[in-house]
């Protein structure tokens, strides 16, 4: 249990470290994340921080969620999250503060949760990682399939769970330890070493690393 905070990837780029290390770094933008409802464990029975991002306008709001957004006296936002925290941890949060990139520190580790890229319907070979067969050996127009899929005498069917061809990424993925190179607050900006998962212009979750 931990604060977040939704960021959108801007993309990757370099920084060269006072050692003249070329570090490759993803840019993260994180506006100013407001708290618009605050769970307790004696009303919710659970502790929680639910935080938006990305604005909204009005009129593509609905009455629910702009009512939502009225008791909290906070303008719409595209994106809700609500992030579990402690009860000491609550206490420092009211409805209408903010979470900005001061949360986090240069050199410290964070995970980082988006969405990957869709690749659409894949093979084995893409999907998996399976080795290519060999041209030789009267191979013939076989050399990206997967070969027998189950056993023809005990149990006699396909196993669940056997990898196959199907649809490849659109699914969350977190990615754990990443460094923090460098922090600006003034930009709200976040530099994470390494890559991230999911497209620029995507949503990410920021945490600090639970590992």
């Amino acid at each position: 249990m931990a604060l977040e905070l939704l960021c959108r990837k801007l993309g990757m780029t370099q920084l060269f470290a006072e050692g003249g290390e070329c570090i490759p770094v993803t840019v993260l933008v994180a506006e100013p994340n407001p708290v618009v409802q605050k769970k307790t464990l004696e009303r919710e029975g659970y502790t929680a921080l639910q935080i938006g991002f990305g604005r909204r306008r009005p009129k593509h709001t609905t009455r629910a969620l702009a009512g939502h957004f009225q008791k909290a006296q906070v303008a719409p936002r595209r994106h809700l999250v609500e992030c579990r925290v402690t009860p000491e941890e609550a206490a420092g949060y009211e409805v209408g503060s903010e979470l900005d990139v001061s949360l986090f520190q240069t050199g410290q580790c964070v995970d980082v949760i988006g969405t990957s890229k869709g690749r659409g319907t894949a093979g084995v070979v893409k999907r998996h990682h399976f080795p290519l067969k060999g041209h030789a050996h009267g191979a013939h127009e076989y050399f990206r399939h997967g070969g027998s899929v189950g056993p023809g005498t005990f149990p006699g069917r396909v196993i669940k769970g056997l990898r196959m061809p199907g649809r490849l990424g659109n699914e969350r993925v977190s990615v754990l330890n990443l460094e923090v190179v460098r922090v600006d607050p003034e930009k709200h900006l976040l530099f994470v070493r390494g890559a991230v998962p999911g497209h620029d212009d995507g949503l990410v979750r920021v945490r600090p690393t639970v590992k």
